[in-house]
């Protein structure tokens, strides 16, 4: 049996697993590859790149947080984060007792073009938001979200768009492609 491993854009809803005894909507209903399954995690609630693999060593380099595969995000967060705020997620924040690796933050100029999103985020007038590109080389249950809440700009839309040298690019949520041979190869 050949190898294949696949780049995939989660959409929001979907579970990252290919069944759920309640019935809501997973990974089989958009990727019908046999053998395949989800190196990492992207909440029920968190969009964009997943990487799906048959060959395990593969999806072991890019989940065991030894090898630091970096994990890009754009967050979209409550009100506009200060220096000291983003310098916080920049040198690690304390989440349940334990210190985040430090994480390069940069807060964007204005919103990111993202395909829309089925459920809109929650919206509050006298409350704006603002987005970061958040790169984290860990995978904590919920880091990003955590992080930002910890630093008082709790996570409204969260979008992975790269995981090491494999880019979102523009694949459309629910659309997938095979990866190319030197993306698997750079992954280490």
């Amino acid at each position: 049996m050949s190898l294949r491993t696949i780049a995939f854009n989660k959409p929001y809803g979907v579970l990252p697993c290919f069944t759920d005894p309640e019935g809501r909507p997973t990974l089989a209903g958009y990727i019908a590859v046999p053998g395949v399954y989800a190196a990492g995690r992207l909440d029920q609630d968190s969009e964009g790149l997943m990487i799906l693999t048959s060959d395990g060593s593969l999806a072991h380099r890019i989940t065991d947080p030894r090898h630091k595969l970096a994990k890009v995000y754009l967050a979209q967060v409550e009100r506009i984060p200060d220096g000291q705020a983003l310098a916080r997620l920049g040198t690690g924040v304390l989440l349940g007792g334990k210190r985040t690796r430090p994480a390069q933050v940069r807060l964007l100029s204005g919103e990111p073009l993202l395909a829309e999103r089925p459920v809109p985020i929650r919206f509050r007038k006298n409350v704006p938001t603002a987005w970061l590109e958040i790169t984290i080389h860990e995978g904590m249950n919920r880091q990003v979200r955590r992080m930002t809440a910890a630093v008082g700009h709790p996570t409204l839309r969260l979008v992975r768009i790269a995981i090491g040298p494999v880019y979102l690019g523009d694949l459309k949520p629910g659309e997938w492609r095979d990866l190319k041979k030197n993306e698997i190869e750079a992954i280490g």
